[in-house]
């Protein structure tokens, strides 16, 4: 691009820039420094004059732009910062993946496939009696209370739900009908209706709700959900990572595809499988 040309392109982004912010040469002088002659001539039409790079950083920061944006050097017309900011958010985590921040997000992404990868089982088909072992030492209520308002959020996504699948891998499922590890201490009467109610919703719901297997052998995957092309979340123990940006959004769902790539079997089979876990509880 010759100086004529960027001239002009740095003109055309100045006046979009002032026309969206709301302000007006005498006011951008005033915010930059400048005189309100110097940036009278950088706007006057058919002008070759460009800015020095000071006063060029002065007006993009007055502007809330991207000085590569005034210069035409890139389209985007954000700040990189600003840029950073809107891509990647980190949110304070609740202890339960029913908390509101997360209804909000169902609900943002309805009609669009919602692709989840738990950190224990899915909160939408755990049973009562688990709920009430798995958050005893974490609620901020009484468990009551706090189970009926889980419960009431569950209710809600069930009934709106979105063309769902769910990654699980295949030993913590294992785990959980043997009672080890994170479950040790669950009785197993608690562990056999939880594997029952897993297999009567997966064989309802199909193919509205798939499940799939896979062994972490192969591929390991930390707790996340991509609510469709809209935002994908990483979960991080007290926090969560909330991504917007559509290439962080496609690279969660590209991960996501693997783990379905390596599942065993088909999502049609996983009822028959929590049913055969559930016979040999002991």
């Amino acid at each position: 691009m010759d100086k004529r040309e960027r001239a002009v392109q740095f003109r055309q982004r100045m006046l979009t820039a002032m026309e969206s912010a709301g302000m007006n040469r005498s006011a951008l002088a005033s915010a930059t420094g400048a005189q309100r002659s110097t940036i009278g001539k950088i706007l006057a039409e058919g002008s070759v004059q460009l800015p020095s790079v000071h006063l060029a950083a002065n007006c993009a920061s007055a502007l809330g732009v991207s000085l590569d944006w005034l210069a035409a050097l890139t389209e985007r017309m954000e700040r990189p910062g600003d840029v950073v900011e809107d891509g990647i958010r980190v949110e304070a985590a609740a202890r339960t993946s029913s908390d509101d921040r997360l209804l909000e997000w169902h609900r943002e992404a309805a009609g669009y496939k919602i692709r989840h990868v738990p950190t224990s089982l899915p909160e939408l088909l755990k049973t009562r009696e688990v709920l009430q072992w798995e958050y005893r030492a974490h609620l901020g209520k009484t468990p009551g209370q706090a189970i009926a308002a889980m419960e009431a959020r569950m209710d809600w996504m069930r009934q709106n739900m979105s063309d769902y699948e769910v990654a699980l891998p295949r030993h913590e499922i294992e785990s959980f009908a043997h009672g080890e590890g994170y479950w040790s201490g669950l009785g197993a009467a608690e562990r056999k209706m939880q594997l029952e109610r897993m297999a009567r919703v997966c064989e309802h719901l199909y193919p509205s709700l798939r499940i799939f297997i896979h062994d972490a052998h192969q591929i390991f995957s930390a707790p996340m959900t991509v609510f469709g092309p809209l935002l994908g979340v990483i979960y991080v123990g007290s926090v969560t990572l909330a991504f917007r940006q559509a290439e962080r959004v496609r690279s969660l769902a590209r991960h996501f595809d693997g783990l379905v790539r390596v599942a065993d079997g088909d999502p049609r089979d996983v009822p028959k499988w929590f049913e055969d876990l559930a016979r040999n509880v002991s």
